[in-house]
């Protein structure tokens, strides 16, 4: 790693440390933060930095491993960091991993230790039990808790946070630019198009976009799958873009049981695919403010998902909501909606002004920077 730049005078240094997830937020915060003459360092893995372009932004990037799981690599990881960090008035830590490595890193420094939570503890056992005391511990080492929910909040305030605030997650910009409310000219064409590599003209066509593990409740989705064949025909084909540890047991599970369902993998074109959708699927059983449900209202798809997480406060009336791990539930309610248009252009209507009321990626630049500026000051 290269030394760390020195900051110049007033510049109000701040340094984002990502792991495995968040990387399209960081590379938006980054970005907005840069613009408003803040220097940016970004931490993360290699991949990362690759993928989301930190360097266009016009932040610096420090490759740093971090790992999902605790390895023999931590020291290293630390160290790497404690060095990216001199310096630095604020470190803001995305995820559990990161922050506890950036807690660690920062050790008895006076450095302010801002971190993100996105997503929710999942695991079972001895693993949950050992995440909940990492969660307490990062909590309790930061100066300020964000939560992208409001449960994730109410789960830091829980842990001991001596400051826990919501801070919504925006949907990154390009999302929306390819998105657009209105539909150009020749859209219907590439509609038809897209949908024919799928369905026939008349048969309804369902989508879930996310990746294949046990969380997002997939096996829940091939249940509701038996339900529709029993249900009038032409039957509904359910497509699910997406890659993951699951993705063997799912496919033997289409092909036993003879299920109208498509796993495509990851795809690069989801705007297309949302376009040719008559409703968007999300079965999970923990979302924050899941992205794909923000995509489908923002491109006015009727959205079927379960009431979980931060998804309620995310769609408020503009989507059928059901519990989690209920096909029968998750079954009636896509059938409602191919039954009844009028519904559908309800939820399509519903959606487009509840997506307006989201912030947008100005707003979180403008939160977090708030926050960097209120800690530094402090100091």
């Amino acid at each position: 790693m290269s030394s760390t730049p020195t900051p110049l005078h007033g510049q109000l240094h701040a340094v984002q440390v990502l792991g495995e997830t968040a990387g399209a937020h960081v590379s938006s915060l980054a970005g907005g933060l840069v613009a408003r003459g803040v220097q940016v360092t970004v931490c993360g893995p290699s991949e990362a930095g690759a993928d989301y372009g930190f360097t266009a932004a016009g932040a610096r990037f420090a490759p740093v491993e971090i790992a999902r799981r605790a390895n023999r690599g931590d020291a290293a990881v630390v160290a790497s960091l404690r060095a990216a960090c001199a310096g630095a008035d604020v470190v803001h830590a995305h995820g559990l991993r990161a922050a506890l490595l950036a807690s660690l890193a920062l050790g008895g420094r006076r450095t302010p230790l801002v971190v993100t939570w996105h997503s929710a503890v999942l695991a079972e056992g001895a693993r949950a039990r050992m995440l909940h005391l990492l969660e307490r511990r990062v909590s309790r080492a930061a100066a300020v808790v964000l939560g992208a929910s409001s449960d994730l909040v109410d789960r830091a305030r829980a842990s001991g946070a001596r400051d826990a605030r919501l801070a919504p997650v925006a949907v990154p910009g390009p999302v929306r630019e390819a998105l657009p409310a209105e539909l150009p000219a020749d859209a219907e064409q590439l509609r038809q198009k897209t949908r024919a590599e799928f369905v026939e003209e008349r048969s309804p066509l369902l989508l879930a976009v996310g990746r294949l593990e046990r969380h997002k409740g997939y096996d829940t989705l091939l249940d509701a799958a038996h339900l529709w064949l029993r249900g009038p025909e032409p039957h509904p084909l359910l497509v699910i873009a997406g890659e993951g540890s699951r993705r063997a047991a799912l496919t033997r599970r289409i092909e036993t049981e003879g299920l109208p369902v498509l796993l495509t993998g990851r795809r690069d074109d989801i705007p297309q695919l949302l376009a040719a959708a008559d409703i968007v699927v999300l079965p999970s059983r923990w979302e924050a403010r899941a992205l794909i449900a923000q995509e489908a209202l923002h491109a006015g798809v009727p959205l079927v998902a379960t009431a979980v997480g931060g998804i309620p406060e995310l769609v408020g009336e503009a989507a059928e909501l059901v519990p989690y791990g209920d096909p029968a539930a998750l079954a009636a309610a896509v059938a409602r909606l191919l039954a009844d248009p009028a519904r559908r252009a309800e939820l399509v209507a519903a959606g487009r002004t509840q997506a307006a009321t989201w912030p947008t990626e100005d707003d979180t630049v403008a939160q977090v920077l708030s926050i960097y500026d209120e800690l530094s000051t402090s100091r």
